[in-house]
């Protein structure tokens, strides 16, 4: 099988890249790197294969999405281009439009036209919004409290109505917080400025880039106060995309189908920091702030049902997610730069 990776050089897709090599699939990368750097595939092609197929192309281009099409064989797709900073979104709600949804409706109508009927969608928890019922199963109501989430939520409702009118299969999987890194240290998250999430904040407060850790309130009803999130290890969340391809290659999964990705655990704000400060091996500075504006008290995902549809569940705890992000960001404390 011969699978494209959309965003390949990105967090998750360079992950997934490096999974997909592992459970025998041919692998063609696509990235436009307006989020992510060429040393990235670099690094993944000394993971897997020298030969490992990349293509900058941006989706919203059809023609070059087209070309991707005719001079490689593609069999399965992994959609992970995006843009995909929260806050970014709100800034920029058209360009997030643009991008998000078109990019998703050009990928769908080329492998429309050349016959590619199995897709995986990197969505996002932030689907759900501000969940009433924990833990989240995927019959949850939806909607989102972003344009970054619309547009998940948006990219969803075309995959939907796109599996009714077309031979299309799709699985959309819904992530909770995916953190870690590989194994070896030489590929992990890299976000550009100050980070949004927690774990790579944390991360550079140990590196010495930034000076302590903010914790957006301790007054949440929660055991110590902070905010409860659902941490996945990113090669959990990289085996569940190669589980959902299998799945739909053996007739297992057909239409569009949903699917929360996650531990089933949550973890509070502290026991993330406590969690890194054994990796660091030292403690790590934090100052209680106020509250920050739409943020939950505590959600983390129900995973029966990517068992029973996927056969998969995470494997990898808080511990190893932190080791595993420390070993990354020890040694490569400017991220790819």
């Amino acid at each position: 099988m011969a699978t494209l990776v959309t965003g390949g050089a990105g967090f998750i897709g360079s992950h997934t890249a490096v999974a997909l090599h592992a459970a025998g699939r041919d692998v063609v990368i696509v990235d436009n790197f307006s989020n992510s750097s060429p040393k990235a595939v670099d690094a993944v092609r000394a993971l897997t294969t020298d030969d490992l197929a990349f293509v900058e192309a941006d989706l919203l281009d059809t023609d070059a999405v087209e070309r991707v099409f005719k001079n490689h064989t593609i069999d399965e797709v992994v959609h992970f281009a995006a843009h995909k900073a929260v806050g970014e979104s709100v800034e920029k709600p058209l360009a997030y439009y643009r991008n998000n949804l078109g990019s998703t409706i050009s990928l769908v109508e080329v492998m429309a036209e050349h016959g590619v009927s199995k897709l995986v969608f990197s969505s996002s928890c932030t689907v759900y919004g501000e969940p009433d019922v924990i833990p989240v199963t995927e019959s949850a109501p939806t909607g989102a409290e972003s344009p970054y989430g619309w547009t998940k939520y948006m990219s969803e409702q075309i995959l939907v109505d796109a599996a009714r009118a077309l031979p299309l299969d799709v699985v959309l999987l819904r992530y909770f917080n995916p953190v870690g890194a590989h194994p070896s240290g030489t590929i992990g998250e890299d976000p550009n400025g100050i980070p949004n999430n927690l774990v790579p904040f944390v991360m550079q407060v140990a590196v010495g880039r930034l000076d302590q850790v903010r914790v957006f309130g301790d007054d949440y009803d929660t055991p110590d106060g902070t905010g409860v999130r659902d941490y996945i290890h990113v090669m959990d969340l990289a085996e569940a995309h190669v589980a959902a391809l299998e799945a739909m290659a053996s007739g297992r999964l057909r239409g569009a189908n949903p699917v929360n990705i996650g531990t089933g655990n949550g973890y509070s704000v502290l026991d993330v920091i406590r969690a890194a400060s054994t990796a660091v091996g030292r403690e790590l500075p934090y100052e209680v702030v106020g509250r920050r504006a739409g943020d939950i008290a505590k959600t983390w995902a129900a995973t029966d049902h990517a068992a029973d549809v996927l056969g998969w569940r995470a494997s990898r705890d808080i511990e190893e997610m932190l080791a595993d992000h420390w070993r990354w960001q020890s040694q490569n404390p400017d991220g790819f730069a």
